[in-house]
């Protein structure tokens, strides 16, 4: 039992290293934005891409690694995952211009595609469900100490040294991880003759057809951030991007070896757990994107400070987390989540109300407000998530998960950064002189936001009120038969 246990928690800690390593990465290079604009002479906008490409690279690759990971070993794709995150972060730190960024962006966030991908399914394999909120909250809490870690280590890095900084300390935590990795998580000797066999009847022409959907869909916002003189363009991408994408999913679901398995889709309420964490994700990236603008670009604010004051949202999700696992456990998943969106909700409420100057007492509350709501709603969506499918199918519906959660991030960041610029004709660069245009533009973004976020409480409330239905449903029926 006492091995059982120890073992379980060592499995913890590989897994969550290596969640604290991609989510200190993301941080970072959200904080670092403005700075690598400047060292680079690109625009702010441009700039977005740094981001967004990683995003995008891992929101394409993410259900197809879980897949093979459900089929091959779930255990060898997450410690690949590892190693290709590695060779990304060291051509990203020595990259000599801003395309080689970009394919240590892509290299990397292969890597974290084979890491989220296998890591749900994993704790699923090792942990009965009992337990299983708990291990996802103890892996959480390694993401938000990422997170918090991104804006101070990142702002000090970036206020001390240079931005590449960021990614040279991947390097050395890494490698260590990566040893650990292999001495903890058993990895099945395959024949490269096995793969092929067994990967050969995949369905490759939905995986195209994704790739292409996805990448026409996110080209669309280069144009929107553009101006209006390109909105009819950006239109058409969209549209047809978007048309391509949805496509994907009906070849998928008919083709002889399909990604993603049809129980899978056809489980509601695992599809309306997945469609309210996009949502969330969404909502939460506009102010990952927008606050390091709104802090250094346009009030002045140094990086360090900056990073310092992002950070406090990590550490309300670091605290809450712990409590959210636990009540989730033990009271009702259900309801943590729409109390989680109802306190997001407001936080948003709080953005579109920021200063057009720096005044912490309205700026650092939503801030807070949105670690709370974040973290409260997370780790019982999560537990809900995998609780509604076979462990058989605990790979692809891992991985589907961490799809909706990246999906959410990219197109909240690419509509963030494209409805600012749309309203802002001529910016290229966020600077104190744009004034209340910027403020006025900052606003608009998150009351969509607010709209957005209200329409993710509904589903959560929706779903709440019929589990509590069935409840009443099964609780009068036992009545009755004794």
């Amino acid at each position: 039992m006492a091995d059982s246990r120890g073992k379980n928690l060592s499995i913890i800690g590989v897994l969550g290293m290596f969640s604290f390593l991609t989510s200190l990465s993301g941080s970072s290079t959200n904080l670092a934005i403005p700075k690598i604009a400047i060292s680079m002479d690109i625009s702010s906008s441009a700039a977005t891409w740094i981001v967004q490409i990683g995003l995008i690279t891992t929101a394409i690759l993410l259900v197809m690694f879980g897949h093979i990971g459900d089929i091959l070993s779930k255990n060898a794709v997450f410690l690949a995952g590892g190693v290709a995150f590695l060779i990304g972060s060291t051509i990203t730190g020595f990259a000599p211009d801003f395309i080689v960024i970009l394919i240590g962006r892509v290299i990397q966030a292969v890597g974290s595609a084979m890491i989220m991908a296998n890591s749900m399914g994993i704790v699923t394999q090792y942990f009965p469900d009992n337990r299983r909120a708990e291990a996802l909250a103890m892996i959480s809490m390694f993401i938000s100490v990422g997170s918090i870690s991104g804006p101070g280590i990142g702002g000090f890095i970036i206020s001390a040294a240079s931005w590449r900084w960021i990614y040279w300390i991947n390097i050395p935590l890494g490698i260590l991880v990566l040893w650990l990795g292999f001495k903890f998580l058993p990895i099945p000797k395959e024949t490269w003759h096995h793969v092929r066999a067994v990967t050969k009847g995949a369905n490759w022409t939905g995986q195209n057809l994704f790739t292409i959907g996805i990448i026409l869909f996110f080209l669309s916002g280069s144009f929107f951030q553009s101006g209006r003189d390109h909105l009819l363009m950006g239109l058409v991408f969209f549209l047809i991007g978007s048309a391509i994408t949805v496509y994907s999913f009906i070849q998928d679901d008919k083709a002889n070896l399909p990604w993603i398995a049809p129980e899978i889709l056809r489980n509601r309420g695992f599809m309306t757990s997945i469609l309210a964490l996009s949502l969330v994700m969404l909502v939460n990236a506009i102010s990952n994107i927008l606050l390091p603008f709104y802090l250094q670009s346009y009030n002045g604010m140094s990086p360090f400070t900056s990073g310092l004051v992002i950070m406090l949202q990590s550490i309300m999700m670091l605290v809450t987390t712990p409590f959210a696992g636990f009540l989730a456990d033990r009271v009702n998943r259900e309801l943590m989540t729409v109390v989680g969106l109802a306190v997001l909700m407001f936080s948003q409420v709080g953005y579109a109300f920021f200063p057009n100057h720096l005044d912490m007492l309205k700026i650092v509350p939503p801030i807070i407000l949105n670690g709370m709501g974040m973290a409260t709603f997370l780790s019982p969506n999560n537990a809900l998530t995998m609780g509604m499918v076979d462990k058989k199918f605990a790979g692809i519906a891992g991985s589907f998960n961490s799809f909706a959660r990246t999906l959410g991030m990219t197109v909240g960041i690419s509509f963030a950064s494209s409805t600012l610029f749309f309203q802002l004709p001529g910016v290229t660069r966020i600077t104190p002189a744009v004034g209340d245009k910027f403020v006025q533009a900052f606003y608009n973004v998150f009351w969509i936001a607010t709209a957005i976020s209200g329409l993710a409480l509904v589903i959560v409330l929706v779903r709440y009120l019929k589990s509590r239905k069935v409840a009443v449903q099964k609780d009068s029926g036992t009545k009755e038969s004794a």
